[in-house]
């Protein structure tokens, strides 16, 4: 059974940084690509970035390329997204995703954490 839990979401003021962290297990994780995304109130669900397990390419969105950071510690079977000046916008729920494929970045995911509240204030 294929668990994904986040934490570290909280409160922050602009500019400052977070870490999100997403604990995954029941993954054979070579096979799997793992991601985050977000989801602001009233707002569709945003891609943010993805990385493959196995070989650790990454890729970010245009919108948070040079400010967020996702990787991976293989011994803790953790994937991260380090968050540096942080902006009002980018305050939503941040959710990491995982799917097996070859594809890189998928375009639908298999399996959703139940995500962590950023909130970045002005």
């Amino acid at each position: 059974q294929v668990q994904l839990v986040e934490s570290g979401g909280g409160l922050v003021q602009a500019g400052g940084s977070l870490r999100l962290s997403c604990a995954a297990s029941g993954l054979t994780f070579s096979s799997y690509v793992m991601g985050w995304f977000r989801q602001a109130p009233g707002k569709e669900r945003e891609f943010v970035a993805a990385m493959r397990w196995s070989g650790g390419s990454t890729y970010h969105a245009d919108s948070v390329k040079g400010r967020f950071t996702i990787s991976r510690d293989n011994a803790k079977n953790t994937m991260y997204l380090q968050m540096n000046s942080l902006k009002p916008e980018d305050t939503a729920v941040y959710y990491c995703a995982a799917k097996r494929t070859s594809v890189f970045p998928p375009t639908r995911y298999d399996y959703w954490g139940q995500g962590t509240q950023v909130t970045v204030s002005s």
